[in-house]
């Protein structure tokens, strides 16, 4: 049996889509079989109210909400249909996780192979 390695990329692309490229050319490299990132509208999973965790504030500040954080680190869809075409040129498996049922529906139409469930 043949072990299938998946990189995680979560949003480590800081919403950048050059970024997240990046990261699967060195996904690529290191010789993984797909690469995940996460798909998720921040309106649709976090209140406008709502104050960082702790951890996100020693990371980045408290001088922003959790909403303004996570657009931050949000690619739109257009970015992940280019993302997802751009991991096949590259022959590496495009993954996501989605976080929000908006997210769950394009994701579901881009047709993955798998879904990771958080």
């Amino acid at each position: 049996m043949r072990v299938f390695i998946i990189a995680e990329a979560g949003v480590n692309h800081n919403g950048k889509l050059g970024l997240a490229k990046e990261l699967v050319n060195k996904a690529k490299e290191a010789g993984v079989d797909c690469i995940k990132f996460q798909t998720f509208k921040s309106e649709n999973c976090v209140t406008t109210n709502a104050e960082k965790a702790v951890y996100q504030r020693q990371a980045t500040g408290a001088g922003e909400s959790q909403l303004k954080m996570l657009r931050k680190l949000e690619l739109s869809f257009d970015d992940f249909i280019e993302l997802k075409n751009y991991c096949e040129m590259q022959k590496i498996t495009f993954l996501s996780t989605p976080f929000d049922l908006e997210s769950i529906d394009f994701l579901a139409n881009l047709g993955m192979e798998f879904w990771k469930i958080p």
